[in-house]
């Protein structure tokens, strides 16, 4: 369905960041050369080359694990809460700053929109470091004990899809309980953890308790492998966590996994429509839908499916895919070519096993990764698309006809991350909540995230929780 009117081009600039032709890593407060070759890192909407970066070897690693020992042992376990908690805040307060400069960076490397990235991961950025600051000096009352103690280092992998927003999550608890931190960034999008770097020079961070290596998967090895590391946070896939899991068994290390998903977004017959189809689209279309807690798979109650996908559909059409920079666009760029192989392939494949594909009518840039938001009808359980996270724009929609078949339909998984239930009783709320095999469960909304809540999943999900009070305990004995 064409918009009643066209949206003039609202494009962001891009002269508030200064992007390096190349960067080193971070090891004890400094820049320095990687010991590995160097690697590129592109713009996903453009294709082009912003910067060549370096890539962590065993010897960088080694250096990076040592230098947060130190930083460990004489600095930072030893300085009381409340004087970690002012560098935590000084944290906090530059990236609120600097967000709008943090948003335009990470738009560029990432291909999310720029009102995302503005509008939300910045501010939750800021607000868990803000949060975390706040319990630096409470640690006797997180329920770990009268004295808890920090772990000691902790080596940290994170995903592309939210480059910052994972960073946050992981380095702000590990520094409000003491602990020194060793991080990787995703191969593809590591140009917003060099800038936090920079802004921990800036908030005069005491050398070695962050450092930053930069690397693909054999960067990511070293660090979870390396016998002085104390703890091991990854989000990512289900396949490397499994390995990740088979690496660090038998060791002291303390683990916590948060991996793949495949969530269900049910709607009931009395669901407000039109509040749900605002929400089934900010469940799989938010962030291109690299998102592991997505809503994928819509179970949707028979008596009302045709009157919702109606509505969905002229709700998608207006969809705005594009330009990541540009204020209109709501769809930006997919991560990476690899990724648009991904999406493509199982997408073909749930066209060919016989499930009903569509997608609006819109124009995609010519040079870039881009898939058009898509959703298939008439999925079964059997199909693939219904089965394994395809980590893309595209939709499954399931119906059921009694709540009893839609729990059953949604736990069907190997998965438990997320959910969401849609409905106007607030006693079915309860009752279909309660039966839901997943660690986060949404009410008539859906990927609403607050730093103050705990965030996880349960089988091949991972385990161990990010967020509130619970993220406390990963990281204190």
């Amino acid at each position: 369905m064409p918009s009643p009117f066209e949206y003039a081009p609202a494009p962001e600039s891009r002269s508030i960041v200064d992007i390096k032709p190349s960067y080193g890593l971070f090891i004890g407060g400094a820049f320095v050369d990687g010991r590995g070759k160097s690697f590129k890192t592109i713009n996903p909407a453009t294709e082009e080359v912003l910067a060549e970066v370096a890539e962590a070897d065993e010897v960088d690693v080694d250096a990076a694990v040592k230098a947060a020992r130190r930083a460990y042992d004489k600095v930072w376990s030893r300085m009381p809460g409340r004087e970690r908690a002012k560098y935590l805040y000084r944290i906090a307060r530059i990236i609120q700053e600097r967000g709008r400069e943090l948003a335009v960076l990470e738009s560029i490397d990432n291909g999310k929109p720029i009102k995302e990235s503005r509008d939300v991961d910045v501010p939750t950025v800021a607000a868990h470091f803000f949060y975390y600051a706040g319990w630096a000096d409470k640690l006797e009352y997180a329920g770990r004990g009268p004295n808890p103690r920090p772990l000691g280092v902790a080596g940290q992998v994170i995903p592309w899809n939210f480059p910052l927003l994972m960073l946050a999550w992981k380095i702000a608890p590990a520094l409000a309980c003491g602990n020194t931190v060793v991080l990787k960034p995703a191969e593809t999008t590591p140009l917003t953890a060099l800038l936090f770097a920079g802004i921990c020079q800036q908030a005069d961070l005491p050398p070695g308790v962050v450092n930053i290596v930069t690397g693909a998967g054999g960067t990511g090895q070293a660090l979870v492998g390396h016998p002085g590391i104390d703890k091991v946070a990854f989000t990512g896939s289900t396949e490397v966590g499994k390995a990740i899991a088979r690496t660090v068994a038998g060791t002291d290390k303390k683990v916590t996994l948060e991996l793949g998903g495949k969530a269900a977004n049910i709607v009931f017959d009395d669901a407000p429509l039109d509040q749900a189809v605002e929400g089934i689209v900010t469940g799989i279309f938010f962030n291109q839908g690299h998102v592991c807690c997505a809503g994928s798979r819509l179970l949707v109650q028979e008596s009302i499916a045709e009157e919702l996908l109606g509505k969905l559909k002229r709700r998608m059409s207006t969809l705005r895919v594009g330009d990541p920079l540009d204020k209109n666009t709501d769809i930006g760029a997919i991560n990476s070519a690899e990724q648009l192989a991904r999406i493509r392939e199982l997408s073909d494949i749930g066209e060919a096993e016989g499930a009903g594909r569509w997608s609006p009518e819109c124009e995609v840039p010519q040079h870039g990764f881009w898939f058009p938001p898509t959703l298939f009808t008439g999925v079964s359980q059997a199909h693939r698309i219904a089965r394994e996270e395809i980590f893309g724009p595209v939709l499954s929609v399931l119906t059921f006809r009694t709540p009893s078949e839609a729990v059953e339909k949604a736990n069907n998984t190997p998965y438990g991350l997320s959910a969401g239930v849609w409905t106007e009783k607030g006693s079915r709320i309860l009752k279909v909540a309660s039966e839901l095999r997943a660690g986060v469960v949404w009410a008539n909304t859906f990927n609403k995230f607050d730093p103050t809540s705990p965030f996880g999943g349960y089988q091949e999900s991972g385990y161990g929780r990010e967020g509130g009070r619970h993220g406390l305990e990963a990281y204190l004995k």
